[in-house]
């Protein structure tokens, strides 16, 4: 996956709460085990009536939104099923950090395997940041992994934690294969090893 380190972008405001992963990825677009090709859907039941045609009011299909690539909602975001999809669409529309004052477990670690920061910062923090969302494309937001710092429009500061483990495979772009491929060495002597020790395996 693509490497996490520094991300400077428009941030788009989604004050709702308990935004569910049947709204970020409606159930009837679960069929695909691509990770690819999932952004057209993205929150599809809020983007679109009936007829395919977008809903101009969305947030996403403002202009000054289209190139959103921070999200900052409400809380409890990505709360109901386990979905991966959810994570999938996200970062297919080029959304790469959402930043709440909560997140579902199971969604939160979806993330993390798919190259999304999700940031969890008090309530007074995500209200600024989205007073700042709310200025349009003019008004971007720094993300910062490595000082793990995210800058509002304004200069403003505000520090997150994260377990370091998952800093590493992010600043990293380390998914669970990556992860094991860095263990490339010790597997092949490991096999070496066991085929000389025991040859009939």
């Amino acid at each position: 996956m693509d490497k996490f380190t520094t991300l400077t972008g428009i941030a788009a405001p989604m004050p709702l709460v308990n935004i569910d992963t049947d709204m970020i990825i409606p159930k009837q677009f679960l069929k695909t085990i691509k990770r690819s090709g999932l952004g057209v859907n993205l929150f599809d039941e809020m983007r679109y009536d009936r007829d395919g045609n977008e809903i101009p009011d969305f947030v996403l299909n403002r202009p000054a939104y289209r190139d959103a690539q921070i999200l900052i909602a409400g809380d409890n975001f990505g709360c109901g099923s386990s979905r991966e999809h959810a994570p999938w669409a996200l970062l297919d529309f080029g959304i790469r950090c959402v930043v709440s004052t909560s997140f579902a477990d199971i969604f939160f670690n979806n993330c993390f395997k798919n190259g999304i920061l999700p940031v969890v910062l008090p309530q007074d923090a995500v209200d600024a940041l989205m007073r700042d969302a709310e200025k349009g494309a003019n008004a971007r937001i720094t993300v910062d992994l490595d000082a793990q710092t995210v800058t509002g429009a304004d200069g403003t500061e505000y520090g997150f934690d994260i377990d370091p483990f998952r800093k590493h495979c992010l600043m990293n772009g380390l998914d669970d294969i990556g992860l094991t491929m860095e263990k490339a060495p010790a597997i092949d002597t490991f096999e070496t090893q066991m085929a000389q020790a025991r040859p009939w395996v």
